[in-house]
């Protein structure tokens, strides 16, 4: 069975959870749903390879939790509905088309799979119930945390379609392209595919530069959000030195990890950074004269892994900050899995931005350097982790800095907020205990979201930009727009939401830490007529991404159809 569909089959599924109250004839008994071990552990064995990325039994993540629906939902009707989703919402079905409006777009249909591997999916589900909650002391609840929407501003971008990259799978995801950048110091640009390959724009054109499945026997991109070919990172001094920098996942026990947690918790993974050197001059294909593994990371699921990796662009030779390596370490599904324990002290990594030397030696594997300039590298407690930046942090998708040298990073939420940080060394960002500038609690139903208490003492850092779920599902990393072919977007810092495929903006001169600033959409145009991505895409997921050029332009990457855009101006109202 193929791993996209399986897993859209089994995200049909789980949401019917969330829609229990609908009504119609789905609430019947189901008591022929095999009990049969194998047939569980046929379901068991299919859900967390390709689920376990968007739902548990405990919270809900990417999707709601599971525990349960087999009691609210009939096994005939969830066949039905997967079999031909668009035909019930036609037809008018109540809970189909609650289902469609909740999420405004068509599910596929899967009447190609039979109903033996659906209902071992379903035997395994049936297994599960409902976490049960004790309730906190935090309050009210908010049904709508942030009850402003966002304004569309009146600035139009044009875009220009500039090239396709090579289809890596099937849909929904064509491709899985994350991250542009180049090597500095050129106008050499790359863009990874999450499926293994980094491919170099040459006049326009994807070229394979790099393929990290031939380079890494052990590598995976399975079982998918976020795992595969992570991250690249071109040393600054790379013309010279042949110095790349890249992350990947692997099975879980492929080798000792360097960054571990207690056996009694599962391992789903593991990710890997590498430092390789390459003739800095040679074209693809990419071949190394030599690689170190830098270090190595246990993750309790395959989401929120280690997002990103980027030095910093803003200084020179010289600089402290010069030639350190910037991680994006995310909780690995931790908190929503049920160890947030893992995530909110100093002694372990997840959820985190790490800051090392790739050039130093003086780490516990003497396989990097931890700078002595970061935050906690003079903590007593001997299981301090010094390599920590900064903390709390569900998932820090993207790192970027501002032409002024502040750094940013964009973190992907919960259940509720997007939200946008400023970067300070040794500050705390809030997660588990806030979701953007809201309590949220993680020993409870993490679904809920509570006001925040002005607290002068209050020890954690909040976003300087933040959005809900009405409006959002995923923030996308952006940049500050430094080039000219769009005068508008001067001293604005772009970016966009991933799932619902818009582009947005907040003004730079608002990013302080104490306020919140005004984040306005932006207008889409291409050939001069107005568009909008997720029409684009057929009303599925856009899975958006950005990136920029050497000039400072700006690219879109849309993997649903694997398209690759450049803003190449404005356009009056």
């Amino acid at each position: 069975m193929k791993t996209t569909s399986l897993l859209s089959l089994i995200y049909l599924l789980l949401i019917l959870l969330i829609v229990s109250s609908c009504g119609g004839e789905t609430k019947k008994d189901n008591n022929d749903i095999s009990t049969d071990e194998a047939v569980i552990a046929a379901g068991q064995a299919t859900f967390e390879m390709t689920c376990g990325a968007c739902h548990n039994f405990m919270q809900a993540g990417i999707g709601p939790q599971l525990g349960g629906l087999t009691k609210e939902v009939s096994a005939d009707w969830i066949k039905k509905f997967i079999k031909n989703p668009q035909g019930m919402i036609d037809a008018g079905d109540e809970r189909a088309v609650a289902l469609f409006k909740q999420y405004n777009s068509y599910m596929p249909a899967f009447s190609y799979l039979s109903d033996e591997q659906i209902d071992q999916v379903i035997a395994y589900i049936n297994t599960k119930d409902g976490p049960a909650f004790s309730g906190t002391n935090a309050g009210e609840a908010l049904e709508n945390p942030i009850p402003d929407t966002i304004q569309t501003s009146d600035i139009t971008v044009e875009i220009k379609e500039i090239t396709s990259l090579p289809p890596s799978g099937e849909a929904p995801l064509i491709n899985r392209e994350t991250k542009m950048d180049q090597i500095p110091g050129t106008d050499r640009s790359f863009v990874v595919d999450l499926r293994g390959k980094l491919y170099e724009l040459v006049n326009g054109e994807p070229r394979v530069y790099m393929d990290m499945e031939a380079l890494q026997p052990k590598f995976i991109n399975t079982p998918g959000h976020g795992t595969g070919f992570g991250s690249f990172a071109f040393h600054p001094e790379f013309t010279s030195n042949g110095l790349l920098y890249t992350t990947h996942t692997e099975p879980a026990g492929s080798a000792p990890a360097d960054f571990a947690y207690a056996d009694s918790i599962r391992v789903k993974l593991q990710w890997v950074l590498t430092e390789w050197t390459t003739d800095p001059a040679a074209k693809a294909p990419f071949k190394a004269s030599k690689s170190k593994e830098l270090f190595r990371i246990n993750m309790v699921t395959q989401i929120h892994g280690m997002q990103d990796i980027r030095f910093n662009p803003t200084v020179k030779k010289g600089d402290a900050d010069y030639g350190l390596l910037y991680i994006g370490l995310g909780d690995g599904g931790a908190s929503e899995n049920g160890y947030p324990f893992l995530i909110d002290n100093l002694e372990t990594a997840w959820g985190s931005i790490f800051r090392i030397d790739p050039a130093g030696t003086n780490s516990k594997n003497g396989q990097y350097g931890i700078p002595a300039s970061n935050p906690f590298v003079n903590e007593s407690d001997p299981n301090t982790v010094k390599e920590i930046y900064a903390k709390g942090f569900r998932n820090p998708h993207r790192l970027t800095w501002l032409q002024s040298g502040e750094m940013l990073a964009s973190n992907i939420g919960h259940h509720m907020i997007e939200a946008l940080y400023i970067i300070l060394p040794g500050h705390n960002y809030g997660w588990p205990y806030r979701e953007g500038s809201f309590i949220i609690d993680p020993y409870d139903d993490m679904n809920k979201v509570y006001a925040r208490q002005m607290d002068p003492n209050d020890p954690i850092t909040y976003p300087v930009a933040e959005y809900d779920h009405d409006e959002g599902n995923a923030i996308l990393g952006g940049y500050e727009y430094t080039g000219s072919d769009v005068p508008e977007l001067k001293g604005k810092y772009v970016f966009g939401d991933i799932v619902q495929g818009w582009m947005a903006f907040v003004e730079v001169s608002d990013l302080k830490l104490g306020q919140v600033a005004t984040i306005k959409k932006l207008q889409v145009s291409m050939n001069g007529q107005p568009v909008s991505f997720k029409e684009m895409n057929n009303g599925q997921k856009v899975d958006l991404r950005l990136g920029t050029d050497a000039a400072g332009e700006l690219y879109i990457f849309t993997k649903s159809n694997g398209k690759a855009y450049k803003v190449v101006g404005s356009k009056p109202m």
